[in-house]
């Protein structure tokens, strides 16, 4: 038996909002955006150099007051997702650059170098390159 995770549903506010957080801050690719009535959009996008089989985000637009009140907690402010990075250095100053708003400098642990970051709606994420250990010198803490 063969299975994979395809697609990951963020419930986001607003579909643009989200397309231009994913797309314009974070460099991702819109994979589709395709209407399916009554203002509801299939919208996925997916990381930069993402294979075409991997995991997928399905922005999700709010309709019911339950889901408008799951914007930004889905995970009750745990982090939600991890982006892992093969040049962890570069993505954070880009993503600093285009106004992503990280909770704390970037940190050394034993899995690689990681920082948390806040999406359009506050859900938390991981930036991350695996493995990656800079010098203890380097360590922001």
């Amino acid at each position: 038996m063969k299975t994979r995770l395809g697609t990951v549903a963020l419930v986001v506010r607003d579909y643009d909002e989200a397309i231009g957080f994913f797309v314009d801050r974070l460099g991702f690719t819109l994979e589709s955006d395709e209407p399916l009535g009554g203002g509801k959009r299939w919208v996925t996008v997916a990381p930069p150099g993402a294979r075409k089989d991997g995991c997928h985000l399905l922005l999700a637009r709010a309709v019911t007051p339950e889901q408008r009140a799951a914007i930004g907690a889905q995970t009750g402010g745990r982090v939600f997702l991890f982006l892992e990075t093969d040049d962890f250095d570069r993505d954070y100053q880009r993503f600093r650059a285009n106004g992503v708003v990280f909770r704390e400098a970037p940190r050394d642990e034993s899995y690689g170098r990681v920082a948390v970051f806040e999406d359009i709606c506050g859900n938390l994420w991981d930036l991350i390159e695996p493995g990656a250990r800079q010098p203890a010198s380097a360590s922001s803490g």
